[in-house]
């Protein structure tokens, strides 16, 4: 596995690995109205890659994530699937878990590769 590139902004850090089964975005710290356009800026970047089978976004050092964030990630697995790129969510804590849930929103992405950080228990 690769380093491809390490950013810090304000409070968001985020840092891209490559490897053969896909790309693996951490992101570190807090995601908010000031740090979601540089966190779309590198998950566009990202997903315009040519033949990109997977992209996940390990959420497992996030601590904070605001409907800036949100609308980000959701416009990330719209050009993702419309590029057949499977977008998954790696480590989501109960806030962000949370946020997702409340607006409808978890079930459209894959967790599959999820960490169960949260006292809910996952539907079989």
């Amino acid at each position: 596995m690769t380093s491809a590139e390490s950013t810090t902004k304000r409070d968001l850090s985020i840092g891209v690995s490559d490897s053969e089964a896909g790309t693996v975005v951490c992101l570190s710290g807090r995601v908010s109205v000031d740090s979601s356009p540089e966190l779309r800026d590198q998950l566009l970047a990202t997903l315009g890659r040519p033949s990109l089978p997977t992209l996940t976004i390990d959420m497992s050092k996030l601590t904070y994530i605001d409907c800036s964030g949100i609308a980000t990630l959701i416009e990330a697995l719209r050009i993702a699937h419309k590029g057949k790129t499977v977008l998954q969510l790696r480590g989501l804590h109960d806030g962000p878990r949370h946020l997702l849930e409340v607006t409808g929103l978890l079930h459209f992405f894959d967790t599959s590769g999820q960490t169960d950080h949260s006292s809910v228990p996952k539907a079989p």
